[in-house]
């Protein structure tokens, strides 16, 4: 009869024990390097954009109104020009920064 994954884990450790092997390196003793940075970031732009076209797709489907209703309803809202240029940039940079470092990356 087999062994069982408990057992296989305890016979493993207990060989490495003994052997002195070292573990393998973890993320946190890794000193940050820039382009590990953008890679990072690079990965986190693309997950934010396509959760973003995924829920504007979905809400262009299941919301009732057309898109020029909506637009109407923020604009009646009279956000100040501070928070209407920080919304601006946060739509833009992920998809600036995500194809500029795209291109980079092909280059």
């Amino acid at each position: 009869m087999g062994t069982t994954a408990k057992e296989e884990m305890a016979r493993f450790w207990e060989k490495n024990t003994k052997s002195n092997r070292p573990l393998s390196p973890h993320v946190t003793i890794y000193k940050w390097s820039l382009p590990m940075a953008m890679s990072i970031t690079h990965r986190g732009t693309g997950v934010a954009l396509s959760l973003g076209v995924s829920l504007f797709g979905l809400a262009a489907l299941v919301l009732p109104e057309q898109f020029p209703h909506y637009l109407a309803m923020v604009k009646s809202l009279s956000l100040g020009p501070a928070l209407i240029y920080s919304a601006k940039f946060a739509l833009a940079f992920p998809f600036t920064y995500h194809t500029w470092n795209g291109i980079r990356h092909l280059v």
